[in-house]
């Protein structure tokens, strides 16, 4: 069971990417697989964000162009599920929390995705983002290094 990151999927749809390429197989060969795999309502939203802002992208997505690739690629895919909150959420995260207690500023919403792969139990997350490397129960994926 694989969790993938925001990074991933904006990659898998930029064709401008230099890693587009192993990020869209790797995204691929999931999709096509047996497995079940994840990713979060946030994360969704941040990629509609990064892919339609013109100081991100060369070429932005309209926002249309950047639901049809959610739709498609996460939304419309048998294995795929949301990671949301359930009723241990606020016991994870606080968890999680004692656990790093010198988490500071944006790598809360890294934590807020290492908390509900933790809720659920997925255990891989499928990211570009070192960040996720301090939250040692979790597998970070790179495909570029793949």
């Amino acid at each position: 069971m694989h969790a993938f990151d925001t990074n991933v999927l904006v990659d898998a749809a930029n064709r401008d990417s230099p890693w587009h390429d192993q990020c869209l197989s790797f995204l691929s060969k999931q999709r096509e697989g047996p497995h079940a795999w994840f990713s979060t309502w946030p994360i969704v939203y941040e990629f509609l964000r990064v892919t339609t802002h013109a100081r991100v992208l060369q070429k932005p997505f309209t926002a249309g162009r950047a639901w049809e690739f959610i739709s498609a690629t996460l939304l419309a895919s048998p294995g795929f599920s949301m990671l949301t909150p359930s009723a241990r959420h606020a016991e994870v995260a606080h968890d999680i929390i004692a656990e790093h207690p010198h988490l500071r500023g944006n790598v809360f919403h890294h934590a807020h995705t290492a908390i509900l792969m933790r809720e659920h139990g997925v255990k891989t997350i499928v990211t570009r983002d070192a960040d996720f490397h301090r939250f040692k129960f979790l597998e970070v994926v790179d495909p570029a290094d793949v």
